[in-house]
Order: C-alpha cells, then sequence, then structure tokens
C-alpha cells in the first residue's frame, strides 16, 4: 500500500509503504540508472538528505527512507516485534526495514547511503542479505563508543557515567521530562552547532526538519528505548563479513565520531577509499554536500561499471 503528500523538503513527494503493519515515508527521485537508498542518522529524517537527493537523482534513481521510529515513519511502542503494534529498537529491525524496502519497493539490488547510526543499519542489512547491495557508502559512521564492549576504554567517567544515566532515564516520567528538555527549538539549534563545523548550515529550515517528528505520539519511547540500547553489532563485526565494497567519508573535525578512530576501519579490505573531509563535522551529507555529492555519485557510477563488467 503507497499513498503520497506534498513535500517541501524536496522535490519530490512523501509516500508511504507499510511495512509490518506500519507507514513507513519515504521519496523517491529519478527515473533512470542504479538505484539509490539514503538513511538518515539518530533523531533525524530523510529530510536531511534534501540537498543530496535532487543531485543524485541526475544520474540515479534514488530513494530516501525514514526508519521506523523516526521522521514520518510510525514510532510504535518499543518491544518484541507484533505487525501493528510494537517493534524493538535495534539494527537488527533497521536493516530487516532496509532489506524488505530494497526488495518491495526499488525491486532489487542498490546502492546504500548513510550517516552516523544510519551506516550500521545499512551494513546489517547487507550482511543478512547480501543480494540487496551494490555497495555501502558510509558518511561518518557511528562508532558506538557507548557500546557494552567498548566501555572498557573509555574513561572512567564515562564507563560508570553512561550506564547510570540509561538507567535513570528508564524511569518514565524522568525520561519524559529529559527528551522534552532536548525537544525544543534552541536545545537543538545548540546541538547542531555543536556538530556542524559550517555554522550557516544551522538553518531554521533544518531544525525544524529535525523538530518536527519530536512532536509524534511514541517519540518519546523511541528516544528512551534506544539511548538504553548498548548491544548490537559494532561497526567492525560489520566490516569484516561486508558482502560487498564500501566507501568511507568522514568530517575531520566531527566532534562525537572522532576521525582518529574512525581510520581504523579503513583497515578492512571491503573498504575501497577512506576520504577525510576537512572542515566538516557530523553530518558531511549537509553540511558540505558540495564535496559529498560529486564522491558519491562518481563512486557509485565507476561502481556500476565494474559490477556491469563481472
Amino acid at each position: 500500500m503507497i499513498a503520497t503528500t506534498p513535500s517541501i523538503v524536496t522535490q519530490s513527494e512523501t509516500q508511504t509503504w507499510i511495512w509490518q503493519g506500519f507507514p513507513i515515508a519515504y521519496q523517491a527521485l529519478g527515473t533512470q540508472g542504479p538505484a539509490v537508498v539514503l538513511v538518515h542518522g539518530f533523531g533525524a529524517s530523510l529530510g536531511h538528505w534534501r540537498k543530496n537527493l535532487p543531485v543524485l537523482a541526475e544520474t540515479c534513481r534514488v530513494y530516501a527512507l525514514d526508519l521506523i521510529g523516526f521522521g514520518a515513519s510510525a514510532k510504535p511502542v518499543p518491544g518484541p516485534l507484533k505487525p501493528g503494534e510494537q517493534v524493538e529498537y535495534t539494527f537488527e529491525t533497521w536493516g530487516q526495514q532496509i532489506a524488505d524496502f530494497c526488495q518491495e519497493v526499488v525491486g532489487g539490488p542498490v546502492f546504500l547511503v548513510a550517516n552516523s547510526i544510519g551506516c550500521i543499519a545499512i551494513m546489517q542489512a547487507a550482511v543478512e542479505n547480501p543480494a540487496i547491495a551494490h555497495g555501502v557508502a558510509m558518511l561518518n559512521c557511528t562508532l558506538r563508543l557507548l557500546h557494552d564492549r567498548r566501555r572498557t576504554t573509555q574513561p572512567w567517567f564515562k564507563r560508570f557515567g553512561a550506564p547510570l544515566l540509561q538507567r535513570i532515564l528508564k524511569q518514565k516520567w524522568i525520561g519524559k521530562a529529559f527528551f522534552n528538555q532536548i525537544a525544543q527549538a534552541e536545545t537543538v539549534r545548540k546541538i547542531l552547532l555543536k556538530a556542524y563545523i559550517r555554522q550557516e548550515a544551522v538553518t531554521d529550515e533544518l531544525v525544524e526538519l529535525l523538530l518536527a517528528p519530536a512532536k509524534d505520539p511514541g517519540a518519546v519511547d523511541v528516544f528512551i528505548a534506544f539511548t538504553g540500547y548498548s548491544q548490537g553489532p559494532l561497526p567492525e563485526d560489520l566490516l569484516e563479513v561486508l558482502p560487498c565494497p564500501a566507501l568511507i567519508l568522514w568530517g575531520e573535525d566531527d566532534p562525537w565520531e572522532p576521525i582518529a578512530i574512525g581510520r581504523e576501519l579503513a583497515k578492512f579490505p571491503q573498504v575501497q577509499k577512506f576520504i577525510p573531509l576537512a572542515g566538516v563535522g557530523h553530518c558531511p551529507q549537509d553540511e558540505a554536500p558540495e564535496l559529498v555529492n560529486p564522491i558519491l555519485r562518481d563512486w557509485i557510477l565507476s561502481t556500476t561499471q565494474s559490477v556491469d563488467m563481472e
């Protein structure tokens, strides 16, 4: 079942795909060339690709997808999967959502492109469903520094402070109060100004794009569920078994995911290129689209030619 509604985010319409009984939002643009699926990071949505989708659509068929729990997609109650009622907010869930989207909506293998936590989700999709991915491109992949298996390498205040904060936030009234403090325009702007090096990229439009879904019923429960999630795969777990080539782009000045640690990912044989982006923060696709778009376009087209020759 697919429905369409006008969108001011891109030169496209927001469409609805029903997955596991839940409405999922996506946009599509472009009529020819290889298929590309764009996946956002934590707290973001398909609108975070508004500067990329139209440009990539000049040579590709491009889709931008809202993960369940984010953007205009459904935000069901957290819990073991019950179609139409609840889901677990894990990378396994998002990976399966992406894989099913590629099969049911796109109708074949794609290039998967993502930012932040979306990078783990697209690798999970490719590892569990190798036939869907020609390649993955990752922009400032989350290193999951607060993962249970990472904590021994962290400073003492992070080793003990993060689990304590997670337990506190699971108290629903505390978690809701904390979320309501974050879900304010000025707070969102301050967070973005830390994540973005190019301050001029933090516009009122961007703040509203990220803030609007926080007003949806269920948004606070999604936030609490994910902030308490310290299990699941690490990026190196998935890169080790990734069945397709990978491209990694990294804003050199990312305050959340240090490039010095991120460079370790380039050692995996599936990583064809690791490209640092000078003077850029955590969300290169939005902060520096004039750098990112040509790199993605050229990599997708060159990789497509390699696939066609096989």
